[in-house]
């Protein structure tokens, strides 16, 4: 897609936005109806399908268990290049996303657009607070083995904090801060792991550390540790105060629209790239809802070719707050992301280090 290296990442008015959206989004529906039999299934038993649809409010969508539940895809087997697992608790069944070259390449010129905007363009010293056996095996691609490896593109000389016991490994982390004393830092780990193996961790040791220049990123939630979660506040707070971190990014994202991520700005929202977009819908009747109501979270991305995940309904509840018109400067529709629907099965990228 020739489009994606000259669409400006964050400056395209809604306008400009919904017609580049709705055509990519019409096209990229006839091709799964096309490619994939199940989905053209789904789509004749539940929708009135049409050759082109007029808004971005009509696209049909698919529910993201479904993923859970069928293999599907739009390419030829033997052009798989890539198997992208859910994570999930013991017995659950997790998605499984099929990438060819082309969608992956996709996935990785929209996130680079899009983490460029936030960190910047230069590579900086990479400090992941996980171990270094979660990439050790590529055969079990999961959420979170993927999460490392996608943002590791963006450091240098990545260093692994925890030990595959998933203790802090303190003689290690001084090293490589006293290595790179003299630049800023890219710190990357799942909420639930920073909070435990690190926030905690240097507070129960009555150690801090001096990261005042350094950016850390964190996505994933809580999820079935939801018990122990903090709200966001609290959470930059601690970790200021352990590590004089003060430019702390959350992400939403998910591996069935991986590389459509959508990253946190200096206050507090979530905002939608231009090559993504987001409906709320309500929860019972899935009828969209006005900018400001709470519901469920409809994901648009023209990323997935390889597979009919271009339009697809999360079980996660979210506000749109506003459109083109966030104090960060940032276009596009900006929310917050309030958790899971009770009834929906738990699952995410930090469960339990799965």
């Amino acid at each position: 897609m020739k489009e994606i290296s000259t669409i400006p990442v964050f400056s395209l008015n809604n306008a400009d936005k919904n017609d580049f959206m709705l055509r990519n989004m019409n096209s990229l529906t006839q091709l799964h109806l096309k490619n994939c039999f199940e989905y053209k299934s789904l789509m004749e038993k539940f929708e009135n399908i049409k050759q082109s649809y007029d808004s971005l409010l009509d696209i049909p969508f698919i529910p993201v268990r479904l993923f859970k539940y069928s293999n599907l895809l739009s390419i030829e087997k033997k052009d798989i290049v890539k198997t992208m697992t859910s994570s999930g608790t013991s017995g659950q069944s997790v998605s499984k996303i099929f990438l060819d070259k082309e969608t992956a390449s996709l996935q990785i010129k929209v996130l680079s657009k899009i983490m460029a905007d936030f960190i910047g363009k230069k590579r900086l010293p990479m400090l992941i607070i996980d171990s270094k056996s979660i990439i050790s095996n590529r055969e079990k691609f999961s959420a979170r083995t993927a999460g490392v490896l996608g943002f590791s593109i963006f450091g240098r000389n990545v260093e692994f904090a925890l030990d595959d016991d998933m203790t802090f490994n303190y003689e290690r982390v001084e090293s490589f801060l006293k290595k790179y004393e003299s630049e800023s830092i890219l710190i990357f780990g799942f909420t639930f792991i920073i909070w435990k193996h690190f926030v905690l961790e240097l507070e129960k040791a009555g150690k801090k550390l001096n990261l005042s220049t350094s950016i850390l990123l964190h996505g994933g939630g809580w999820k079935q540790l939801e018990n122990q979660s903090v709200d966001n506040i609290e959470f930059k707070n601690r970790i200021l105060n352990i590590s004089s971190i003060s430019k702390i990014h959350n992400y939403y994202g998910m591996v069935e629209q991986t590389g459509s991520i959508f990253v946190e700005c200096e206050f507090g929202f979530l905002h939608a790239s231009s090559f993504s977009d987001l409906i709320i819908r309500n929860h019972q009747t899935h009828h969209p809802e006005n900018q400001g109501s709470k519901g469920l979270i409809q994901l648009l991305s023209v990323i997935p070719k390889s597979y009919p995940g271009h339009s697809i309904l999360t079980e996660d509840l979210g506000t749109i707050y506003g459109v083109d018109n966030c104090k960060c400067g940032r276009m596009g529709k900006y929310f917050k992301v309030h958790g899971r629907i009770k009834s929906a099965e738990i699952r995410g990228c930090s469960d339990t280090y799965s």
